[in-house]
C-alpha cells in the first residue's frame, strides 16, 4: 500500500526497496499470508453472492473499541462490496437495530436501495421491524450462516484495515473526537487510498 502512495504522488519506487526501508526503521511488515480457497460447490458454482455492479450487494457489520477512560464505542461499517467503498462509518456508544435502520435510511435517500445486504445473523441485523423495512423498499437481506464469518469476506477485510490503519494507532479521548477521526480516514479510504483489487 506504501509504494502505491508513493507511486501516485510520483516517487517511482519498487516494492522490495521500500520493504527494506520500512524493516530498517523498526516498522511492521505484515507477513504473506497462505491463499485460501473459494467457497466452491463440486459443480464450479458459488456459495456466495458475488457483487456484479454498484449498488447490487452492501455488507454491514459492527466493530468496538474504547476511548482514553475505558468506556466502550461501537461502529456500524457499511460498505458496497463491488466498488469496495465505505458507505458509512457510523460510531456510537451503543449501537441498535433503529441506528442500524436510520444509517440505511441515510444511504437509501441519497443512494437508492441496494439489491441485497449481507449481514451476520447478531440480534440488530435481524430484529422483525428492521427485515420488514428492508423489504419494503425493495431490497432482500442475504444473511450469512452462523458462525462463518468469512461469508462475509468484504467486510470483515475492511473492519481488519479499518483496525490497523486507524484503530490500532490512535487514542481517542472522546467520542467525538473519535467521530471526527474516523470519518475523516473514511474518506482518505475512499478518495486517496490505493486499492489492488481496484487496481
Amino acid at each position: 500500500m506504501i509504494t502505491g502512495m508513493l507511486n501516485n504522488s510520483g516517487w517511482h519506487v519498487n516494492h522490495k526497496r521500500v520493504e527494506r526501508i520500512w524493516r530498517q526503521e523498526g516498522l511492521k511488515v505484515p507477513q504473506k499470508q497462505p491463499k485460501k480457497g473459494r467457497l466452491w460447490l463440486n459443480d464450479g458454482s458459488c456459495i456466495r453472492l458475488r457483487p456484479e455492479r454498484p449498488n447490487h450487494v452492501w455488507s454491514y457489520d459492527f466493530g468496538q473499541d474504547r476511548t482514553h477512560d475505558g468506556r466502550v464505542f461501537r461502529t456500524l461499517n457499511i460498505i458496497d462490496e463491488f466498488t469496495k467503498e465505505a458507505l458509512v462509518i457510523r460510531v456510537k456508544r451503543k449501537l441498535n437495530s433503529v441506528d442500524v435502520v436510520d444509517a440505511l435510511t441515510d444511504l437509501f435517500i441519497l443512494r437508492g436501495p441496494p439489491e441485497f445486504i449481507r449481514s451476520d445473523n447478531s440480534a440488530e441485523f435481524i430484529a422483525k421491524k428492521e427485515r420488514a423495512w428492508i423489504g419494503a423498499v425493495g431490497a432482500k437481506t442475504a444473511f450469512i450462516a452462523p458462525g462463518s464469518p468469512w461469508e462475509n469476506g468484504y467486510c470483515e477485510s475492511f473492519n481488519a484495515r479499518f483496525r490497523d490503519e486507524l484503530q490500532n494507532g490512535e487514542v481517542f479521548y472522546t467520542l467525538r473526537e473519535a467521530q471526527i477521526l474516523i470519518e475523516r480516514w473514511r474518506r482518505h479510504y475512499n478518495t486517496v487510498r490505493p486499492h489492488s483489487a481496484l487496481g
